[in-house]
């Protein structure tokens, strides 16, 4: 016979409820200013085909289902599900996901650092 703790189905709720808090839902803008042009981020992701693998809203064509749907990616508390969803944290992960997570299947791109900051700043637009 098991012993029932009184309190144990709303201590299950509650860490229910915080758990799925940090995973997304409307947590507002990450953390530091996005620095960079999101139109031009829109017209890098377009250039990129960054669309080949992931579905993007405002971005004609993209419409991959290899990684997961971009749209509310500015709601979002994590890149990958593993990085907060900080402006220079996504920079970084456009330009170099690898170094970030060796497993990711996301490519590292040929592109600069001004290029990320844009690419990052159209994602935040993503609500």
């Amino acid at each position: 016979m098991r012993a029932s703790f009184p309190g144990a189905a709303l201590a299950g709720a509650a860490l229910a409820a915080l758990w799925l808090t940090g995973c997304g839902g409307d947590a507002g803008p990450p953390p530091g200013a996005v620095a960079g042009d999101p139109e031009a981020g829109r017209t890098l992701i377009g250039r990129l085909e960054c669309g080949t693998c992931h579905s993007i809203p405002g971005v004609t064509g993209a419409r991959g289902i290899v990684g997961p749907p971009l749209d509310g990616f500015g709601r979002r508390a994590y890149i990958a599900g593993i990085l907060p969803n900080r402006a220079d944290t996504l920079a970084h992960w456009v330009r170099a996901a690898p170094e970030l997570a060796p497993a990711t299947a996301m490519p590292a791109m040929p592109i600069d650092a001004r290029a990320a900051q844009d690419i990052a700043a159209y994602l935040h637009t993503l609500r």
